[in-house]
């Protein structure tokens, strides 16, 4: 998704120096070009070959080691199509407000005229502290404030960088990637609930959150999002709250025809109860209770029959035998796309902010995501079935 761009990373001396290793991994799985630049003091955090390593390129520390003419702090702020520093401490962002070049880095913000994204990191009571706030108002950059939680230092408060995944979804949203740009797009997400009486139901224990993931992700690349979830959720798309397996197969026929991609991320009960008792079942004294359900409507495979010109997309859950069950359900299904989770695993899918999927398509085709947070599986799921 950015493949083309040139990222060009800086790094300050903070703590929080080691977590950006993961941001050039992300950058990097993402085709970007990445380019680091640090100052002196990060590298009491992180070394310059393990840096180096990670983004196949040189990596900038020095001021004025200059070759063929060509001053480092103008070439590097040329050749990037984004600048990120992260993280920026109150010392180097201060710099930068103030306009003062002491460093490679803060040489580079000076010249950078492309979009700059900050993620300050410090200990809470300095970010607290009314001149770095000052200036902070004075930058005209993209600023990612930081989340409150335990600090190195010991402190609770106000000063840990943010997440890795705003800083990467930041980066893709200003440099204009959207790949789904005017494409409308279904995603169901959650567990259905299926009524027995006013107190009692049946459903399962999906979080919705793979879903809430794809939609988010959907909505960041340009497209005009429907999220049709049975979890109560506030978003700057169209959601539609629903209940049970009926309600949801209801909501996604009312938008079927008109989208593009409907992917079905949620969880939908295979069976309800025959009939839904108006009043509470009372306990008796039998040991046993005996209900009868009745098969809920194959909604996946039912817009499959029907559709036109969507790429219909599906989830399975499996506890065994991934693979050949998947396979077995793309067939019969008549999806495009068949999303196969492992839900034996603890450390991913259910409940879990992390995912590790086997993406099917009706020809054949078997793509492997490896175990990683749920907004990176978004990512790359609609990024392979666009």
């Amino acid at each position: 998704m950015l493949s083309g761009k040139t990222i060009l990373l800086g790094i300050t001396g903070g703590i929080a120096a080691y977590k950006i290793c993961e941001l050039i991994r992300m950058y990097k799985r993402a085709n970007a070009t990445v380019k680091v630049v640090c100052t002196p003091n990060a590298m009491n955090f992180v070394t310059k070959l393990t840096l180096q390593n990670l983004c196949k390129n040189n990596v900038y520390v020095q001021e004025f080691e200059v070759k063929d003419f060509n001053p480092e702090h103008i070439s590097l702020a040329d050749e990037a199509d984004i600048m990120v520093i992260a993280p920026a401490t109150a010392n180097t962002i201060s710099k930068i407000a103030n306009g003062i070049c002491d460093n490679l880095l803060t040489s580079i913000a000076c010249a950078f005229k492309k979009p700059v994204i900050i993620a300050p990191a410090m200990n809470c009571n300095m970010w607290e502290n009314p001149i770095v706030q000052q200036n902070l108002k004075k930058l005209h950059h993209t600023i990612l404030e930081p989340e409150t939680g335990f600090l190195a230092c010991g402190y609770k408060g106000k000063g840990r960088l943010c997440s890795l995944d705003k800083i990467f979804d930041k980066t893709v949203e200003l440099l204009n990637y959207k790949p789904l740009n005017g494409k409308k797009i279904i995603i169901t997400s959650g567990g259905t609930i299926e009524e027995i009486d006013p107190v009692r139901y049946i459903s399962n224990y999906s979080s919705g959150k793979m879903g809430l993931a794809l939609a988010d992700t959907a909505k960041s690349f340009g497209a005009d999002v429907t999220l049709i979830t049975t979890k109560d959720t506030k978003r700057d798309y169209e959601v539609i709250k629903v209940k049970s397996a009926l309600d949801m197969k209801s909501e996604v026929e009312k938008k079927f025809d008109k989208a593009d991609i409907v992917i079905m991320a949620a969880a939908v009960a295979d069976y309800r109860a025959k009939e839904i008792s108006p009043q509470k079942l009372k306990k008796s004294q039998d040991d046993e209770i005996t209900l009868t359900f009745v098969k809920n409507p194959d909604i996946l495979k039912e817009i499959s029959a029907q559709k036109t010109s969507q790429t219909i997309v599906g989830f399975c859950a499996e506890s065994e035998n991934l693979l050949e069950n998947a396979k077995e359900k793309i067939a019969s299904k008549g999806c495009d796309y068949l999303i196969a989770n492992d839900i034996s695993r603890k450390d991913i899918g259910f409940s879990s902010d992390y995912n590790e999927v086997t993406i099917l398509d009706k020809n054949g085709g078997i793509k492997q995501l490896e175990r990683a947070d749920k907004m990176s599986i978004a990512k790359r799921i609609l990024d392979y079935i666009n």
